[in-house]
């Protein structure tokens, strides 16, 4: 995460959390009723941890972070748990997880990045497992009005970058409109790949 974006959530991790519509993300239960019972699923990027608490909610094994301390503060109060802080680079884990949840969160990574860190995404899976990422459509990178920056990629980028990535046995890129925070309207891109 870079300085600015990750400056926003520092001073602002409160009032973005509470103008999110959902309590939890739409996409989430469709992607757990995909992985069995008490499975193990890592969050990078989990925000205020509502995601995180669904998934524990319905008997899920959850590993959570975020690269913001004051977001990682506030997952570990809604969560009662400690939430690391941790950038996605320094994900290490290899074969331990059977799906990574990625909302909202990769689309800060600059777009030559995104590769690379979706390379340790696939390592960390075990084979069979899940990931869901979602990401802002457009072209080139850019920051919001509030700071943060986004990487804007096109669905046949993200594509390539994911095919760049690793082997998936199955790789699927859906698009749909949305909002954002205080930004209107927006074309989000999700993905779902399977090891």
């Amino acid at each position: 995460m870079d300085e600015g974006t990750r400056d926003f959530y520092q001073r602002r991790a409160v009032e973005w959390a509470a103008a999110l519509p959902h309590g939890h993300s739409p996409q989430l239960d469709p992607f757990l009723d995909r992985l069995p019972p008490g499975a193990a699923v890592l969050e990078l990027g989990c925000g205020d941890g509502r995601d995180a608490a669904r998934m524990i909610e319905r008997g899920f094994d959850v590993d959570t972070s975020d690269g913001s301390p004051e977001m990682a503060r506030l997952a570990s109060e809604r969560l009662g748990r400690d939430v690391p802080v941790m950038d996605f680079s320094e994900l290490e884990a290899v074969a331990a997880f059977d799906g990574v949840w990625c909302q909202a969160s990769l689309l800060h990574l600059a777009e030559p990045d995104l590769p690379g860190v979706l390379a340790r995404v696939h390592r960390a899976l075990r084979p069979g497992g899940w990931h869901w990422a979602s990401y802002k459509d457009g072209t080139g990178g850019g920051r919001d009005e509030f700071g943060r920056f986004f990487s804007f990629i096109p669905a046949e980028r993200l594509d390539a970058a994911y095919r760049q990535a690793g082997r998936w046995s199955e790789l699927a890129i859906g698009s749909q409109p949305g909002a954002s925070f205080y930004s209107g309207a927006t074309t989000w891109h999700h993905v779902l790949a399977r090891k």
